[in-house]
């Protein structure tokens, strides 16, 4: 039993000695554990910590504004980023930010400034596709892969309660949640979660359709009197 306190007093003063006690201030390199030839490039990087000083730039300031023209890795697309840069009255837009008209009602309709086109519709689908698919489906039923894996509580966007539910409440959804949703505001901009609101309609429209909303030049190539 003597020689475990020995060995044990030993290994202590051994670690004291090497490591130093805690909050030490070391005055003289302290010993590195993993060289940096055993680790190149990965410990002592030249780099700035935020809001520290450098010699290099004339102001002082380590901190720099990006040069013209950069855009943050996963920015929207030239699209959308165009629109919204021309039209930044929408931001003060109580519809476009939450959806709700004047007297705080879910609101019918898209915000004034809102272009439904092609190129909108593109970008609804493209982030559609990617949200909302796992869980609503390619064609917006509620079969999305999750239902293979016990979801089951996915409705689809083709019942009359939907249908009718302003597009406004849609838009809630998408940033709120609702019941096993999760809110989707951290990953879509206001403009693009407005472009699935889009493309949400257009998916409940396609399951509308009638021979009548063929247009004339296409009724003969599909065959239709």
């Amino acid at each position: 039993m003597r020689n475990v306190y020995l060995v044990t007093l030993f290994l202590v003063v051994l670690i004291v000695s090497v490591f130093g006690f805690r909050g030490q201030i070391f005055t003289t390199p302290p010993i590195d554990v993993f060289p940096e030839w055993a680790f190149p490039g990965m410990k002592r990087q030249p780099k700035f910590r935020p809001q520290s000083a450098s010699l290099f730039f004339a102001d002082g300031r380590a901190d720099r504004l990006p040069p013209p023209g950069v855009v943050q890795a996963d920015a929207p697309t030239a699209y959308a980023t165009a629109r919204e840069r021309t039209a930044d009255q929408l931001y003060l837009s109580e519809q476009f930010n939450r959806g709700k008209d004047a007297q705080a009602q879910f609101a019918a309709g898209f915000p004034a400034g809102v272009t439904i086109d092609r190129p909108f519709l593109d970008l609804g689908r493209a982030r559609y596709t990617t949200y909302c698919t796992p869980c609503h489906g390619m064609v917006g039923d509620g079969n999305g892969i999750t239902k293979q894996y016990g979801m089951g509580t996915t409705p689809t966007y083709h019942d009359d309660r939907l249908r009718k539910m302003p597009e406004g409440e849609i838009y809630n959804t998408i940033v709120n949640g609702k019941n096993t949703m999760l809110p989707y505001a951290d990953k879509l901009t206001p403009h693009e979660r407005w472009a699935v609101v889009a493309y949400v309609r257009a998916l409940q429209r396609t399951q509308l359709g009638t021979v009548a909303d063929v247009p004339a030049a296409q009724k003969s190539e599909l065959g239709i009197p």
